[in-house]
């Protein structure tokens, strides 16, 4: 016998725009906006939380999508990638492409979020305090260098 899993409303405010769907409790937040919404700038690296290219703003916090279940969104406000630069490149956005801070591109959507968070509790950090902020975000090709620039710019066309 085949057990169907009960599903659980989720009304949440995904990019500015009201998303409900039934999901299953354990759905994590990454495949919901993925397959369910197909919102697939969340990228999923390592699914345990640790390099965080499945990063998005949920109440203009960062998380970790593969870790957090939908469910927990309910209510919530999310933002992703999409979301970002919905009305054209954000500033965050067009630095990253100028300072040429990204190759492959899989963790620029998690860096980009997590920047955003940074410069929105910080909006004009120091070098140091780039790299914290970017601490949680793995990349295997840039070598951060032109991210922190990018990041920085971003603050300086901000003030």
């Amino acid at each position: 016998m085949r057990v169907v899993a009960e599903r659980t409303p989720v009304a949440a405010i995904v990019n500015g725009e009201r998303r409900e769907a039934f999901v299953e409790p354990r759905r994590s937040l990454a495949d919901y906006l993925r397959d369910d919404l197909g919102l697939t700038g969340t990228h999923v690296g390592c699914e345990h939380g640790v390099c965080g290219a499945c990063t998005v703003l949920v109440n203009d916090r960062s998380v970790r999508s593969c870790l957090m279940f939908a469910v927990q969104v309910n209510g919530q406000k999310v933002l992703t990638v999409e979301g970002l630069g919905a009305d054209g490149l954000h500033p965050l956005q067009q630095a990253f492409h100028e300072h040429h801070a990204l190759q492959c591109g899989f963790c620029t959507p998690g860096m980009l979020l997590s920047a955003l968070e940074l410069l929105q509790i910080n909006p004009t950090p120091t070098e140091d305090e780039v790299r914290r902020g970017l601490a949680g975000n793995l990349c295997m090709c840039t070598g951060y260098v032109n991210i922190v620039r990018a990041v920085l710019a971003a603050a300086a066309t901000a003030s």
